[in-house]
């Protein structure tokens, strides 16, 4: 029987990114088959796999956990009660392969017999075809019986199996992992997966799906009642239950901005961190009830009391929606600005609205993505890097930082540790020395100075997607640059971040 697995679970099996799979299977190196791969492919592309073979696998979890926050992504075990339940069902799939085991060996003697009698019976010519047939039959069962030497991705999957179930959304397409004791919903999320939910705590009822095939585990309680027609029909609530098998669920996924309501939401102030001289980290945390749905590179209108408000891109990712981080710039005179360096404290309260904005990653693109960020842009682009790291699907991904001065580039540590922990991405920054806010005449041709020394370094940028983020004269720029070596708008997106 053909084993087809997942590329998810192929990628993990091997420990590659799926994004690395992707590019093997693009260049022709590995069939596929709707989204599948064989597992003798994958042990034809990579032989070498062993158990403890996980170097890229675990690169990006550390990315994650750097990027997202440890306790986003603490690494834990399922429950008893769920591991039980997976221990439960390979010893089935054992218990049935050994009793077919039993069945071929009853019919192997069943074989031998049939030859005894049919050789009673035979003619002196015959006999010696009979013999040299049992001979040759006696040795190959004797082989097969040998125990040889485990295929390693076989015993990784049911190591894999155990730890964590594999979840398949429909129509979509999407797959995901559930890992530790994580709902459905969490770990649709923390994949970079926008399933449709409100509250994420089972009360208001929108992150209801219909499980199609598996076994599923209520893990905590929800106030909102399903209706019994629609229990029988399969559908609970993804916030309150996960997986014990592999599954899979019928449920939206969010595919465009139109698919995120506007929102208003009460937050409090949980830090403020103090990035350079002026520029501070703003660390807005939601109430469990109301976590705010956005999409990776959208913006919000933050209100301080009833005077003051300003729009600012989310520089954090969807994934870990209770806790919202904006990049804010000291500008003297800027009630908003002032308020947040001189007043603002931990525990006040700060009202998010939204989210806005249409410079969303596009996720179903193979190319590879290259960011530009200019001065206070990083914000936007770091939301859309951290997204394209939990969808895992990036060919490669090349961020470059170019800041009006030194201190404009506020958070260069975190670039070059996304560069130490993954093989496809690459970081660079410059300095132009001049205010990206006020690009004209001689500043003009020196942007253009740095944008070709980038094109030098990457001729092969043109065949990928470039994202711009900035202040507008510098994206303007950037933009004319960039369409003028012939990519098209369709590959060119753009956001003004003053």
């Amino acid at each position: 029987m053909v084993h087809l697995l997942s590329l998810s679970r192929a990628a993990r099996l091997v420990g590659v990114t799926r994004g690395a799979m992707q590019k093997k299977i693009k260049n022709g190196e590995m069939p596929s088959f709707d989204g599948t791969v064989k597992v003798e492919d994958l042990l034809a592309v990579y032989p070498d796999a062993q158990l403890e073979n996980n170097v890229e696998f675990d690169r990006v979890r550390f990315i994650k956990e750097r990027a997202f926050g440890k306790r986003v992504f603490e690494r834990a075990l399922p429950d008893a009660e769920v591991l039980a339940a997976r221990v439960t069902e390979l010893s089935t799939e054992l218990a049935n392969s050994q009793t077919q085991i039993r069945q071929f060996n009853i019919l192997l003697d069943r074989l031998r017999e049939k030859l005894g009698d049919i050789e009673e019976q035979a003619q002196v010519g015959m006999k010696d075809a009979i013999d040299d047939f049992r001979t040759w039959l006696k040795n190959e069962a004797a082989a097969a019986m040998e125990p040889g030497y485990p295929n390693p991705l076989a015993v990784r999957d049911s190591i894999l199996r155990v730890m964590a179930a594999h979840v398949r959304v429909l129509p979509s397409g999407h797959d995901f992992f559930i890992d530790g004791p994580d709902s459905i919903l969490e770990a649709a999320l923390r994949s970079g997966i926008p399933l449709n939910y409100g509250c994420s705590n089972g009360n208001c009822g929108l992150c209801k799906a219909r499980v199609v095939s598996g076994q599923i585990k209520k893990i905590r309680h929800h106030d909102y009642v399903i209706p019994e027609t629609l229990k029988s029909e399969g559908y609970v609530l993804l916030c309150s239950n996960t997986a014990v098998t592999d599954v899979e669920i019928e449920a939206p996924v969010a595919g465009s901005v139109q698919d995120i309501p506007y929102q208003q939401i009460s937050a409090r102030v949980k830090a403020i961190e103090k990035l350079s001289p002026d520029m501070a980290l703003l660390h807005l945390q939601t109430p469990r009830a109301s976590r705010l749905r956005f999409m990776a590179g959208q913006y919000v209108t933050l209100l301080l009391g009833k005077s003051l408000s300003a729009e600012f891109s989310i520089a954090s990712c969807p994934c870990d929606d209770r806790n919202l981080h904006f990049h804010v710039r000291r500008m003297p005179g800027n009630l908003f600005s002032d308020y947040v360096f001189n007043q603002l404290k931990k525990n006040d309260a700060v009202d998010v609205e939204g989210p806005q904005g249409e410079f969303i990653l596009q996720e179903k693109s193979p190319r590879p993505l290259y960011f530009i960020a200019f001065d206070t842009g990083f914000a936007p682009i770091k939301s859309l890097i951290e997204h394209a790291m939990s969808l895992d699907t990036a060919e490669a991904i090349h961020l470059y930082w170019i800041g009006s001065n030194a201190d404009s580039i506020y958070m260069p540590n975190m670039g070059r540790a996304w560069a130490d922990a993954l093989d496809n991405f690459s970081f660079s920054s410059s300095v132009t020395g001049f205010d990206l806010r006020a690009v004209s005449g001689k500043r003009e041709e020196n942007l253009h100075a740095m944008l070709e020394e980038i094109i030098e370094g990457r001729p092969d940028l043109q065949l990928g997607d470039v994202y711009l983020a900035g202040p507008e004269s510098a994206v303007e720029v950037a933009e004319d640059f960039f369409l003028g070596l012939g990519l098209p708008k369709s590959r060119v997106f753009s956001s003004v971040v003053n």
